[in-house]
């Protein structure tokens, strides 16, 4: 399940509900859309929103796109019905809002199954992205990890005003010295439990490009693969900066030939710009060779 999982620099959110929306997102560039039947669609919308989605998920995926759908919550007892319409050949994945724990993923990861099997999909094919916004999903993020296999994409945010701030109650400033300790700790919580590409929550202020870069700097520092985002002016800069550059790349390339070439003289470090580097190196220069290959940024 979670072995089909693709590294993402940027997932751009989409209100299902405005199908011309939809067809355009394309186009700003980013890996992946969220089709958003959430927050961003009034209750009296959702039935187009979930109409909408059923008929553009595999119309999206033959073009090559890469599409999650958001839906409601468990507790608003939408989930069920969002998922109906979701599931579709070629859908990546699902957002599941508000998770509270792991039965919330167990009950989706069920949900899933039912239409996976009802459809004719590959059982598991579909992915779980979890969203944790409540105090009790983020205390027990490493537990939704490992609920289920599906999951492939999890993170925590730091928004202002928002689900998360509500719950936890800090105060927001643009360093993020409030949300560290929360950022940090899911991102532990998911690489512990197998998660293989999380990623952290968005920037909400549209216009503040320089905000946005220097928060989507830092969170590929801790550790993150990449980011929600929530306008198109935001996807270039985002997948900038949570792409491998070309000196990157060649560095890992020089440092893996360079432990080739000692293993062949029967060694099992060697210098390398000015620190000694061994297997551990070696192992981390191939993994991130292989994440810039399925971004699409290195030629075998």
């Amino acid at each position: 399940m979670r072995g089909q999982a693709k590294p993402l620099r940027t997932m751009l959110y989409v209100p299902a509900n405005k199908e011309d929306w939809v067809r355009k997102a394309p186009k700003y560039g980013a890996d992946a859309l969220i089709l958003d039947i959430e927050d961003s669609v009034p209750l009296d919308e959702k039935q187009n929103a979930r109409e909408i989605v059923s008929r553009m998920v595999p119309e999206l995926a033959a073009q090559g796109i890469t599409v999650l759908v958001r839906v409601n919550d468990i507790d608003t007892g939408l989930t069920a019905e969002d998922v109906a319409y979701a599931v579709q050949e070629g859908l990546y994945a699902i957002t599941l809002p508000m998770v509270k724990g792991p039965a919330d993923v167990k009950k989706l990861d069920s949900f899933i199954s039912s239409e996976e099997k009802k459809k004719g999909i590959d059982l598991g094919k579909i992915l779980i992205d979890p969203g944790l916004e409540t105090a009790t999903g983020l205390r027990f993020a490493y537990d939704v990890g490992t609920s289920s296999d599906r999951v492939a994409h999890m993170g925590a945010g730091g928004g202002r005003g928002g689900d998360i701030a509500r719950a936890v109650g800090y105060r927001w400033t643009p360093e993020g010295t409030e949300t560290l300790f929360i950022r940090s700790k899911v991102l532990l919580d998911a690489r512990a439990a197998g998660v293989p590409f999380p990623l952290t929550g968005l920037w909400q202020d549209i216009h503040d490009h320089e905000g946005l870069r220097s928060f989507a700097q830092h969170s590929r520092e801790l550790g993150y693969n990449g980011m929600t985002v929530i306008h198109p002016s935001h996807v270039p800069i985002v997948n900038e900066i949570f792409s491998p550059s070309k000196d990157e790349i060649s560095e890992w390339q020089d440092l893996v030939q360079s432990m080739k070439e000692i293993r062949e003289s029967g060694g099992a470090a060697v210098s390398f710009q000015g620190g000694m580097v061994d297997i551990a190196h070696e192992k981390t220069a191939l993994e991130m060779l292989d994440m810039a290959r399925a971004l699409g940024l290195l030629d075998d």
